[in-house]
């Protein structure tokens, strides 16, 4: 791994596609913004935008529309795709990449394309985009267009996807043996950020697949060449794994109502019992509360015994009381 600094400023990685070769030459930390566009065919420029020089370096790359700059830089955090002049430039959702670990915490990947290049931005690492330069790596014969790898990026996001399903679904699951188990717990504070991750990825994946399907319909003369083609295939794989993060959504849901039921259960339980105890203590409470009253002439006060004729009328009263839920069926 090249640890010099880069003169690119804010460069993460840069492959450059000679035309007819299908090899990929990735540029080393020393190279100039120039060797990009050295030769025929095209390159991929991946930026981190937490450099503050990119927007210069994006000034000088030619081909990039103003539009398109402002795309790639912009801290807008929803889906974006827009077809104009043979070029495609917005931004798409990725998942967050740790250093030791893939997360499914939500990240932005900016990108533009033309026939000559495709320049991508972000501020966290992506787990889509590491994986696409992977790929990449291994067979750089299958890339021939800047849409291509385009393709590629949404293909592993995808695929990155299916993962996180994978990973809820199974969280879900852990959820779900201790919900329908006999003894009762309360797992609503387990289940609230998966909740949160379908909800929010669900929501997310729909406007993408809104917007491809808005791109793909665009005039042929503005799209970039192969992109109507790209877009059907694309657009049939995301609504793929839409069906199964709606699937978890539903399941989600069900497994909160379940809970809330269980636990209002419970809570009518407890509140039944009171109420038996309430509804014995009562008759008691009322017997002494007889013999508290200071007034002249209580029952008992003169003469010995007192207490205990008290101690049996309390007694009786109890009895009474079960005596009369037991009539009406309470108990």
């Amino acid at each position: 791994m090249d640890t010099l600094p880069a003169n690119i400023p804010g460069l993460i990685w840069a492959y450059r596609f000679p035309a007819g070769s299908k090899t990929a030459i990735r540029l080393d930390n020393s190279a100039m913004a120039a060797e990009l566009t050295a030769g025929d065919g095209f390159y991929w420029l991946h930026l981190n935008l937490a450099d503050a020089r990119v927007p210069a370096l994006l000034d000088t790359l030619e081909g990039l529309t103003e539009d398109a700059k402002s795309a790639l830089t912009t801290r807008d955090t929803h889906a974006a795709l827009t077809v104009d002049e043979q070029m495609l430039y917005g931004t798409l959702i990725d998942c967050q990449r740790e250093f030791d670990q893939d997360t499914a915490d939500l990240g932005w990947l900016h990108f533009a394309i033309s026939g000559r290049f495709i320049v991508t931005t972000r501020l966290q690492p992506l787990r889509s985009a590491d994986r696409a330069r992977i790929m990449i790596e291994k067979n750089p014969a299958k890339f021939e267009r800047p849409v291509d790898i385009f393709e590629l990026l949404v293909i592993e996001f995808q695929r990155t996807l299916i993962s996180v399903v994978m990973e809820l679904t199974e969280e879900l699951n852990l959820i779900e043996d201790f919900v329908y188990d006999n003894t009762p717990r309360d797992e609503r504070r387990r289940l609230a950020p998966v909740r949160r991750t379908v909800v929010r990825l669900h929501r997310h994946l729909r406007n993408v697949l809104a917007l491809m399907r808005r791109a793909s319909a665009s005039d042929e003369d503005e799209m970039p060449f192969g992109f109507d083609d790209i877009a059907g295939r694309l657009t049939s794989r995301l609504e793929t794994v839409d069906h199964d993060i709606y699937a978890l959504q539903e399941r989600a849901r069900l497994l909160h109502e379940e809970i809330d039921s269980k636990l209002s259960s419970e809570t009518n339980r407890h509140l039944y019992i009171l109420s038996i105890m309430t509804a014995f203590l009562l008759p008691p409470t009322l017997v002494t509360g007889f013999f508290g009253m200071n007034t002249a002439n209580l029952p008992f006060a003169q003469g010995s015994g007192g207490t205990e004729y008290a101690v049996a009328l309390i007694l009786a009263s109890i009895v009474f009381a079960w005596w009369l839920l037991k009539r009406v069926n309470i108990l």
